[in-house]
């Protein structure tokens, strides 16, 4: 009893340390998870659980009863999932109060450590695409960032919040959680959505809370099924074009620019913000240091057949 209750809030602990990390752009949730050992748990299981829920809304219509979906369903790990997830939310929330008279009160601040976390960041989808890089992989990124640049200088009146643009923003940036390295905020904050959903969580905006996971739901049952499928079957080509997206946004981040998105050369107290930019570059390398330390560790670990079969 005592080590269960243990491992409840061992989750629970992890869950909050996810949930504050999907708030800060460019500190990646997944890696989060990886690091502390239930990346795989969690993606298992919202695989089981969308696999019951299709199943289900199957075969309720049809008479074939819920036995196939139960047994999806009892494949989830609950003793992970849901103590993860109660940490998540109670963590996004206290950091979303946290964050958000910061990011009102010191933009440029906040950008410069925004800009060093997500380049510092681009080394994950980079190092998985493996070496050489080849000349048209270098082609496809440099195509796909100038598309992404591109669309980061819209201004932020093109893309008004309405419900539509909302949910397909939640949809897109609950993919990151797939793909450890890779930040969801980011995207929102790409999409210029990112202030106006923590505003949204500390003002409990019910409308604006409900469309948002009604996209991320929508996220989670088609989008990252497809990501996974394309990590799977198209793994180099999927990566090259995350990197270029990445890359692209990081236009999104520049700490000097007008209130319609116009770049502006540096200004001011550079050499702060530069300590700055260097604090979020600083953060990310040694999150990602941890990470190849307790991967490392894992497969010392493992047995020689454990390392042939994970391999294989």
């Amino acid at each position: 009893m005592v080590k269960s209750a243990r491992s409840y809030l061992a989750n629970l602990v992890r869950g909050g340390l996810i949930g504050t990390a999907e708030v800060v752009p460019g500190v990646s949730g997944g890696t989060i998870a990886l690091v502390t050992g239930i990346y795989e748990a969690l993606i298992g299981s919202a695989g089981h659980l969308l696999s019951g829920l299709r199943i289900a809304v199957a075969d309720l219509p049809r008479g074939a009863g819920f036995s196939r979906a139960s047994a999806e369903l009892r494949r989830v790990r609950w003793d992970v999932v849901l103590p993860a997830l109660i940490g998540l939310v109670c963590a996004a929330l206290i950091a979303a109060k946290l964050l958000e008279p910061v990011l009102h009160d010191h933009p440029i601040a906040s950008n410069a450590v925004f800009f060093g976390l997500v380049l510092a960041s681009l080394w994950v989808p980079i190092s998985m695409v493996g070496r050489p890089w080849r000349a048209s992989d270098v082609l496809t990124a440099v195509v796909v960032a100038v598309i992404a640049f591109a669309l980061t200088s819209l201004p932020p009146t093109s893309v008004a919040p309405n419900p539509v643009f909302v949910a397909l923003a939640a949809a897109i940036a609950v993919c990151a959680l797939v793909l450890p390295g890779v930040s969801g905020s980011f995207f929102l904050l790409s999409f210029g959505l990112y202030e106006t959903t923590i505003s949204a969580l500390n003002d409990r905006d019910l409308g604006y809370i409900a469309t948002f996971a009604l996209g991320a739901v929508i996220g989670l049952g088609l989008f990252v099924k497809l990501l996974q499928w394309l990590l799977e079957h198209r793994r180099r080509i999927t990566l090259v074009v995350m990197t270029g997206v990445m890359a692209g946004c990081l236009r999104a981040l520049w700490p000097w620019q007008t209130e319609g998105r116009a770049l502006l050369a540096p200004s001011g107290n550079v050499g702060v913000i530069v300590l700055f930019f260097l604090l979020g570059v600083a953060l990310v390398t040694a999150m990602l240091l941890v990470e190849r330390l307790v991967l490392r560790s894992k497969t010392t670990a493992e047995s020689p057949t454990e390392q042939i079969t994970r391999v294989s």
